[in-house]
């Protein structure tokens, strides 16, 4: 039997390259042929074609947008667009019979690899970025130590002597990371979602596109063309800066109410536990949290010099009332401001050492006040008290279209730039007293790797056996409010299971929002639902909670097909 390997490049026709990749099997079981297809979209690699699947290949097939330096080399190659496969498959497998060898690719041995990876929460895609880059590296025979960048800090952290000793870097980052030791190495920027679902893909990517990174750090001369790198990158820096504050303050300000009731912040309580506590929480971490926000936004376009700008731009934004929207603004105008003046100002070099310690952090911080106040302050506060109202006023069917719009948003990409986007909705409304959301966006968030587990033990069937394996770990992280868990299924099956999962996010939101459930604090899952106060109408979440979850469930009963077993020698369709 003729054995074909074949990789279907989709880009941002995804639904298109799928239908081709089904086309193909099909055309190959008629033909009596074996077949392995690889598929590339914009959301990643689904089936990667191991180096034992390679060796045994007879042919190479490109379809689509396939680059020349990303495939394998030695084998004799055909090409055919989507297009030509959707309208005959048959007679695209049929015209590679007579493809010639293409130029096997340039020897390579084993790369040493140093990687980093961090996200934004730095609690799911941190290490499952991590645990994708070391299987794929030890699927092509590289070493890789990877440095994980995460809620508690670096772990395995990277030595001078093993970044000394690297053939590649490759950062796999939702959010800025620091590039100065790598100065003169290649590296290659990433998001985390391609380590997560291709480690080898990515790494084979690194080694085709890194650059060489300069000899001085600074976001101005990063070295690979890195993704995301604009807008939404410098505000998940800044997000995961803010959030221990938002944790730490909300739990402090849930037991103060827990020990002295809800009236414990008055003047009259003064000295107790339950007082102290509200002041740490409310008064300390709570001040901080859009101050940390503009820094570390500003930081993350501008290095060290916009830190001072940015936290200076939050506590202005705070003093006026333009609360987190000013602070998102003054960060911004601090980190390209800063950017602005580091490229203006040009002085001697025997003067440089005062530009990130002096003149930056003047200038910067001056700039960034003097808009704030004379500029979009104003303003700011004007659309922030016109939203705080207009949510806090929300009822019947505006807080469920509300619920509906945010909790699907948590189930598109599961940990991606929409699920962050309603995320951070959520978690910076708290700091307005504004706390409906963010129990929408929890509950939204647990319910697609719940759907998950529960789905693949009701419905075995439709579950390949690692599915159903990995059902038990995504039980618990949805427990956890980690929706990446539901990660791997939705890449199995992408048409079939983010649907589902959208319409139980969905109804798990509009639910949570009629119901009206607040929720005080931006993480943790059921975890910390058991904290007096830091829920309101507790009941409502559970109900929220299980209605979606339902509704996820029965769509997936609906969707999802019955897995029939492989005949001998064919591999299973996806």
């Amino acid at each position: 039997m003729q054995k074909i390997i074949a990789i279907v490049g989709g880009g941002e026709r995804a639904t298109h390259a799928v239908l081709a990749r089904e086309a193909l099997k099909k055309a190959a079981r008629a033909q009596g042929t074996e077949i392995l297809v690889e598929l590339r979209t914009s959301d990643g690699v689904q089936d990667p074609l191991d180096s034992a699947a390679i060796q045994r290949a007879d042919r190479l097939l490109l379809v689509g947008d396939v680059a020349e330096d990303a495939v394998p080399g030695g084998l004799p190659q055909a090409r055919a667009s989507i297009a030509e496969v959707l309208e005959d498959a048959s007679a695209v497998l049929a015209r590679g019979a007579g493809a010639t060898a293409a130029a096997p690719a340039a020897a390579a041995g084993p790369l040493k690899i140093v990687a980093i990876t961090s996200c934004p929460t730095g609690i799911a895609h941190t290490f499952m970025a991590a645990e994708g880059l070391q299987e794929g590296a030890k699927a092509l025979g590289h070493q890789i130590r990877v440095e994980t960048q995460g809620s508690v800090g670096s772990q395995d952290a990277l030595t001078p002597d093993e970044i000394a000793a690297a053939d590649l870097v490759i950062i796999a980052a939702d959010r800025q990371v620091e590039l100065s030791r790598f100065a003169g190495k290649r590296v290659f920027n990433s998001p985390t979602k391609p380590a997560i679902n291709d480690g080898a893909a990515l790494i084979r990517k690194a080694q085709a596109e890194a650059r060489v990174q300069g000899g001085t750090a600074g976001p101005a001369e990063e070295s690979a063309p890195a993704h995301k790198t604009g807008v939404y990158k410098h505000l998940m820096t800044g997000v995961s800066f803010m959030l221990p504050f938002v944790v730490a303050g909300g739990l402090l300000i849930a037991l103060a109410f827990a020990l002295g009731g809800i009236y414990v912040y008055e003047d009259q309580y003064a000295g107790t536990l339950g007082y102290t506590l509200f002041q740490i929480g409310a008064k300390g971490a709570f001040t901080l949290m859009v101050p940390a926000l503009a820094g570390y936004i500003a930081y993350s376009i501008a290095d060290r010099p916009g830190i001072a700008p940015g936290m200076t731009g939050g506590v202005i934004a705070g003093t006026i009332g333009a609360g987190f929207l000013g602070g998102i603004l003054a960060g911004f105008i601090a980190g390209y401001g800063v950017l602005a003046l580091t490229r203006i100002i040009k002085l001697p070099r025997t003067l440089q050492g005062l530009m990130p310690v002096l003149i930056l952090p003047l200038l910067g911080t001056a700039l960034t006040g003097l808009l704030m106040f004379y500029v979009v302050g104003a303003p700011t506060a004007r659309v922030l008290a016109a939203l705080t109202a207009w949510l806090q006023d929300m009822q019947g069917s505006s807080a469920a279209i509300l619920g509906l719009i945010l909790g699907g948003m948590m189930a598109v990409d599961m940990g991606g730039p929409i699920n962050k986007a309603a995320y951070v909705f959520g978690t910076t409304l708290i700091a307005s007293n504004v706390t409906e959301p963010m129990a929408a966006v929890m509950c939204a968030g647990m319910t697609p790797p719940l759907a998950l587990a529960i789905a693949s033990r009701l419905f075995p069937a439709r579950f390949t056996v690692e599915e159903r394996e990995a059902g038990n770990a995504a039980f618990v992280l949805g427990l956890a409010f980690v929706t990446e868990g539901a990660i791997p299924f939705a890449a199995r099956d992408p048409l079939r299971v983010i649907p589902s999962l959208i319409a139980g996010s969905a109804v798990a939101g509009a639910v949570c929002m009629v119901l009206g459930v607040q929720l005080k604090v931006p993480h943790g899952g059921i975890f910390v639902l058991p904290i007096p106060n830091a829920v309101v109408n507790l009941p409502g979440f559970f109900i929220a909670m299980v209605i979606g979850t339902a509704v996820s469930v029965a769509a997936l009963a609906m969707l999802k097909r019955r897995i029939e077993a492989p005949a001998a020698g064919v591999p299973q369709p996806a």
